[in-house]
């Protein structure tokens, strides 16, 4: 009875707490009339004309655009972010170095809001040549997934015995050979976490790509709030809920791929390595 009542209330707050993306994904499958009628969760006559629409490329609206633009700057803004805060999260482990005045100075950028570089890193952009690129809203991105980067390789590499590193460098390995041999493998779950987190962070961003982008890097992000009124009338709440399910599969399913990657200590890993 216990066990019944709780998985009952894992129910309940399963739904309250997805109930958004359910009526989503019901609309996306309901034509206008239908929606304007029936609102509800119930769905008469399943269309797929909304998806239809939506994968539809013209002159002026590109999914597969927005996607694979989405696509490349999180992953720049992912990796880029996982390459520069590994070694450095390693330093301020293993060597102390940071801790006072880089660690804070680092992890402080996300209580700033971004808005408040939006003039200047607007006008290095346009300087620079990287306006409405890819490239540079993955560059960006990195900026914004340094510190939850740095915070996770950090808790990561400390709680990995000591007694790895010495070990390895009584056998001659350099500290470059112990980050890249030992390290990595050891902290993998920390790096499919960071990833995961990372990639879902910059597919999300909102801000930069609608200020950095205006036609050929534009994100998906951005991108989506095109098909609100794609067809004039209003809004398309058709239209726009099957963009928006779109949008989303493309972090879900890396989430979900990865999810395995999560589990497990870290001082486990070592232990079996």
């Amino acid at each position: 009875m216990i066990k019944l009542a709780r998985w009952i209330v894992y129910a309940v707050a399963a739904l309250a707490l997805n109930f958004p993306v359910i009526v989503t994904l019901l609309t996306s499958f309901k034509s206008g009339k239908e929606i304007s009628i029936n609102p509800g969760f119930w769905i008469s006559s399943p269309t797929l004309e909304n998806y239809a629409t939506v994968l539809q490329v013209s002159d002026r609206l590109n999914i597969f655009a927005y996607l694979f633009n989405s696509l490349a700057a999180s992953l720049i803004g992912t990796v880029l972010a996982m390459i520069i805060t590994f070694p450095a999260a390693y330093t301020i482990a293993r060597g102390k170095y940071g801790r006072k005045v880089l660690m804070p100075l680092i992890v402080n950028l996300r209580a700033v809001p971004l808005i408040i570089f939006a003039i200047p890193l607007y006008m290095m952009f346009q300087f620079a040549g990287l306006l409405d690129t890819q490239l540079g809203l993955g560059l960006i991105l990195t900026i914004v997934n340094l510190p939850l980067s740095l915070i996770v390789f950090v808790n990561a590499i400390a709680e990995v015995p000591i007694e790895i590193d010495e070990a390895a460098k009584l056998d001659g390995m350099s500290k470059w050979g112990i980050m890249k041999g030992m390290m990595l493998p050891v902290c993998r779950p920390a790096l499919a976490t960071v990833f995961i987190f990372g990639f879902i962070t910059a597919w999300n961003e909102f801000l930069f790509g609608l200020m950095l982008t205006s036609n050929r890097a534009v994100p998906m992000t951005v991108g989506a709030s095109f098909f609100f009124a794609a067809s004039g009338g209003g809004i398309q709440w058709g239209a726009a809920s099957a963009v928006m399910i779109v949008g989303a599969l493309p972090p879900m399913l890396i989430g979900i791929i990865m999810y395995r990657q999560i589990s497990g200590s870290m001082t486990a890993g070592a232990v079996k390595g």
